[in-house]
């Protein structure tokens, strides 16, 4: 049985989630119906006019923020916590000032991993009264974090990337979730500082450590299936009961240890009402340089995590109305989205659920399906695609042009950035392009296809048994 989340906690519901009936509700990540029994609607009465008091509605709270339908509200600490931070670094002992004058109250431990320069690093820490320890040879961030949990010995450990700038409470804000015992880790979000480049404005609107302002259990193939360790409050002991970071991954490392974090029964989270600025490169080589190493950490991940990657998940009738409409098919077109609707009805009413506003779901998975192809293909095929704009015909050369231009042209019109659409359009499709580059570099070296393969997805949407004991 799930441990319940613990009195005091409160849970707000997620944007998505909607009430189809007293017993039934939409929402989650992925996205499911949840039916609720009778003591399950009881304890939902206690869970919206307070915090959890009961087992039966912290046994609830626990199941709507494990699906997503819902996030939790720690109560107040009674203390302060008990914390460290640790700041890996690399040369650059300027980024590392910064932050470590940012830094709060708790103690500080810097971990120089091969500098070329000790003496600066040595003196930086020294101003800011950082312990500091070196290690004679550069073995990646995994292994300098891995170095430092040797020696910390606090309940809790705030790690910080020498090129963030932290708020000096946000670790302490985090914190307050290590309440519930299942917690593992939490990370804020990470904003991108000032910088009036043009590659600093397009990363302020689209940064890749940006994760968004939804909270979200972070889990793989949900919403939010990883989160970065620039800036990560973890609990020491889960971190020790994994074996730390694996250091032979120099990219990625953070992807992956969430994953084993999860694969080991804990829970990780994601909280944006919490800010961490992080420098970001202020040239397009540098950025377009770090996205590529990013892209080459997909194909080792999915040999330690198989099954957790999906660069693609399609839907058969959605897929099917894309792929019309783009070779201009509309009667087929019409038969792909006419066999959705069914598809979808035939579930819902298979399992008593109200069948209201299909059609329109039905258009927004038709909508992000586009979407969802037209990025895979500038990551993975843009070569493909640009040649097929060069043979005669509009109608084809429209197609193709929606693919590349259609998704970051609804990202600008969503984000509004400080950018014109014609800057951030060219700075989306070189990031996806360079992404895609290091995908396909890492899967050369490690001979898999995994990050590259799409996947069918069969079922239109998961319907949670109303056999299910419990609560809920």
């Amino acid at each position: 049985m799930t441990t319940p989340l613990p009195t005091g906690f409160r849970i707000v519901l997620d944007p998505d989630t909607k009430h189809l009936r007293d017993d039934l509700w939409f929402g989650g990540s992925p996205a499911r119906v949840l039916r609720l029994t009778a003591a399950g609607r009881k304890a939902w009465q206690e869970l919206a006019h307070g915090p959890v008091t009961s087992p039966a509605a912290g046994a609830l709270a626990r199941r709507l923020t494990d699906a997503g339908f819902a996030h939790p509200v720690p109560p107040a600490p009674s203390a302060p916590p008990d914390l460290t931070f640790v700041v890996p670094v690399l040369d650059r002992p300027g980024p590392l000032a910064r932050c470590l004058a940012s830094l709060g109250r708790h103690p500080v431990l810097v971990v120089d991993d091969g500098s070329n320069d000790p003496q600066a690093i040595a003196k930086t820490a020294a101003e800011h009264g950082a312990k500091l320890i070196r290690r004679d040879q550069n073995g990646g961030p995994g292994a300098a974090r891995n170095t430092a949990l040797d020696h910390v010995t606090t309940e809790l450990v705030a790690f910080v990337d020498s090129d963030c700038v932290a708020p000096g409470d946000w670790a302490d804000q985090l914190a307050a979730h290590f309440a519930d015992p299942l917690l593992a880790a939490i990370a804020p979000r990470v904003r991108a500082l000032a910088n009036d480049t043009t590659a600093g404005r397009y990363t302020k609107a689209a940064g890749s450590l940006d994760l968004g302002d939804r909270p979200a259990r972070v889990a793989p193939r949900t919403r939010t299936s990883y989160v970065p360790t620039a800036a990560l409050v973890a609990r020491r002991a889960a971190l020790q009961e994994i074996g730390g970071f694996d250091p032979g991954l120099r990219v990625g490392e953070d992807v992956d240890l969430v994953w084993r974090l999860h694969a080991a029964g804990h829970r990780i989270r994601y909280a944006p009402d919490v800010h961490v600025g992080h420098h970001e490169p202020e040239t397009w080589r540098a950025l377009l340089g770090r996205r590529a190493r990013y892209g080459t950490s997909a194909a080792p991940l999915a040999r330690r995590h198989p099954g957790n990657l999906a660069p693609l998940v399609l839907h058969p009738w959605p897929a099917l109305t894309v792929a019309a409409l783009l070779a201009r098919r509309p009667l087929l077109a019409a038969g792909g989205f006419g066999g959705a609707v069914f598809s979808m009805l035939k579930t819902l009413r298979g399992n008593d659920i109200p069948t209201e506003g299909v059609v329109r779901a039905m258009g927004t998975a038709v909508h992000q399906t586009w979407l969802g192809a037209g990025r895979y293909g500038t990551q993975f095929a843009a070569p493909v695609l640009a040649a097929l704009l060069v043979p005669r015909g509009w109608g084809r050369r429209a197609a193709v042009a929606s693919l590349l231009l259609g998704p970051p042209l609804t990202a600008w019109a969503k984000r509004r950035p400080d950018l014109d659409p014609v800057r951030y359009t060219a700075g989306a499709l070189a990031d996806d392009i360079a992404y895609g580059a290091g995908v396909w570099a890492g899967c050369l070296t490690h001979r898999t296809a995994a990050p590259v393969r799409p996947e069918i997805a069969w079922r239109p949407v998961r319907v949670d048994s109303k056999e299910k004991r419990g609560p809920a």
